[in-house]
């Protein structure tokens, strides 16, 4: 059994706290950006890809669930995959988890530079310097914020998470009062097979839920809470997606919305938004969310990102002084650092659109592996207790690993050359810490059987 080191994890988050967490992640900017982009690719019939890609996560986030509740552990992915493959297919799977985490929330911070430059020049207010300095300061508060307290982050989270949930919640009532169903009609516009590519744009917008399971340690109740958590944030997530989908589709009409772009939602908002004290017209409002949508997102994957590092270092497949909890903060400091170093160089000198790719190719094969975990944990540990089980098992995990096949297929070659690439740099890298003694073997944590849930007798 390994050993972290230093103090252990403090317990201090929530059901509530986890599943913002998640949805923290998965509305981010991909819903005010991708939309239009959407609509111009599938017509009407995005809405479709939307619910499609809904359906595609949740075989995914089954699997998560049962591994959560089966293996309690941080790290997420990466831990499952450590408990039931070999040391270096886990460290392919960590080094892969971390990198897309890491990739994620470059993205996200600059996609919160960018909206906050605009939410500015709504108000006709002209900020001072470039837009990679409000990245780069986005980055360094939400690194210091989760160094010093897990707690402070989890409840940052779960407050920034519910503004823009109401936010969007604010968009649909207005925009439902507005919405024409002509406007569907007829719903597939560009033909049914426009559906594929608009799923493989927009996928990425359901990513996040598999972050609440890096952080299973933290969470109370973690058997219980991190399963609920991580269904209660993919349910919500597409419900959102689909009202805001339908509202914009069905005020703006597909064919102005595809013009739109990335301004879709918003442009959409000014159509029927009434003005608000203080934040302005329907647009405003819309950037506003979108501002918030991008911190919360990039708070999330700060989180996780950490997280992998920190079960990589605590298992010796990264150096173990990853794996330690602060002795006064009670969070996994050097692991925060470690993510938030690499963060910051892409912010400034990787071209984000390339990466951007292979993070969601990295996606999709993460979670192909995680899905035959779970076939391969069932058939090797039959009698381990599983509070929560995936239904329809084995066809859930398998359609899991298919769909998400499919996915990867419209991947261009250029991102699965550079996915390679950065697989046999991790390999390198594998090798090179070895031979130093860096890392080294050892054993995976045994899975500790959940308490028996305690009951009382009522019948006398």
């Amino acid at each position: 059994m390994s050993h972290s080191g230093g103090r252990e994890p403090s317990v201090s988050l929530s059901l509530l706290d986890a599943t913002m967490v998640g949805i923290g992640a998965m509305i981010g900017a991909g819903i005010f950006v991708l939309t239009g982009l959407a609509v111009d690719i599938s017509g009407p019939a995005a809405l479709v890809a939307f619910a499609l890609n809904g359906g595609v996560t949740t075989f995914t986030a089954l699997s998560y669930a049962e591994l959560a509740s089966a293996i309690p552990r941080n790290g997420g992915g990466y831990a499952y995959v450590r408990e039931v493959f070999s040391a270096p297919v886990a460290f392919v799977m960590g080094w892969t988890r971390w990198f897309t985490y890491m990739i994620a929330g470059s993205l996200y911070a600059l996609g919160f530079a960018s909206n906050f430059l605009e939410w500015g020049h709504i108000y006709g207010i002209t900020l001072p310097g470039q837009p990679v300095l409000y990245a780069l300061g986005a980055v360094v508060a939400l690194v210091a914020l989760n160094g010093l307290s897990t707690e402070a982050s989890g409840r940052g989270e779960t407050a920034i998470t519910l503004v823009k949930i109401a936010i969007l919640a604010v968009f649909v009532i207005f925009g439902l009062t507005a919405t024409r169903v002509n406007e569907f009609d007829p719903l597939f516009t560009k033909g049914p097979l426009s559906l594929l590519p608009a799923m493989g744009l927009t996928f990425i917008a359901f990513q996040g839920y598999d972050l609440i399971a890096t952080v299973t340690e933290e969470v109370e109740n973690p058997q219980v809470n991190i399963p609920r958590a991580i269904l209660l944030s993919v349910l919500v997530t597409v419900v959102v997606y689909l009202f805001v989908v339908f509202v914009a589709i069905g005020t703006l009409g597909a064919e102005e919305l595809a013009g739109a772009g990335e301004t879709a939602i918003a442009q959409a908002a000014e159509g029927f938004m009434p003005s608000f004290p203080i934040i302005g017209t329907g647009a405003s409002l819309i950037a506003f969310g979108a501002v918030f949508s991008t911190i919360s997102a990039l708070n999330a994957v700060v989180i996780g990102s950490s997280r992998v590092a920190f079960a990589m270092g605590r298992e010796r497949q990264l150096p173990a002084r990853l794996g330690r909890f602060h002795h006064r903060y009670g969070t996994p400091l050097v692991a925060i650092m470690a993510s938030a170093v690499v963060m910051l160089i892409a912010v400034v000198v990787v071209p984000i659109r390339i990466v951007g790719n292979l993070a969601s190719l990295f996606s999709l094969l993460g979670f192909i592996i995680v899905n035959y975990a779970l076939i391969r944990l069932r058939r090797r540990q039959p009698d381990l207790q599983r509070p929560f089980e995936v239904p329809f098992y084995p066809a859930t995990p398998i359609l899991g690993i298919v769909c998400n096949a499919l996915l990867g297929l419209f991947i261009d070659p250029f991102t699965w050359i550079l996915a390679i690439g950065w697989l046999l740099f991790g390999g390198a890298v594998y090798l090179v810490l070895s031979r130093r003694g860096d890392i080294g073997p050892t054993a995976a944590p045994e899975i500790q059987e959940p308490e028996p849930i305690q009951t009382t007798d009522t019948d006398d």
